[in-house]
């Protein structure tokens, strides 16, 4: 496992993710479970979505962010 910089805080990591130009503008961001829970931790996670109003799913290996407050309609 690779050892990540000292300044890499989970906050720091989440920031970056939410600040994403893709983020910004009210779309999707995918993130591998594995480097949410080594980076940030679920529980972490799930308050930096809270926080921002946004919601997500996960499937697999990867959690899907909506950057956004609209709700989600599976389609099939």
């Amino acid at each position: 496992m690779a050892t990540l910089p000292e300044y890499l805080t989970p906050e720091l990591w989440l920031d970056q993710i939410f600040s994403s130009t893709e983020a910004r503008r009210g779309g999707i961001v995918k993130r591998q479970v594995r480097d949410v829970e080594r980076l940030a931790g679920r529980a972490l996670f799930y308050a930096a979505l809270e926080a921002r109003g946004f919601q997500a799913v996960e499937n697999g290996r990867h959690f899907v962010v909506f950057c956004n407050q609209l709700p989600i309609r599976r389609v099939r």
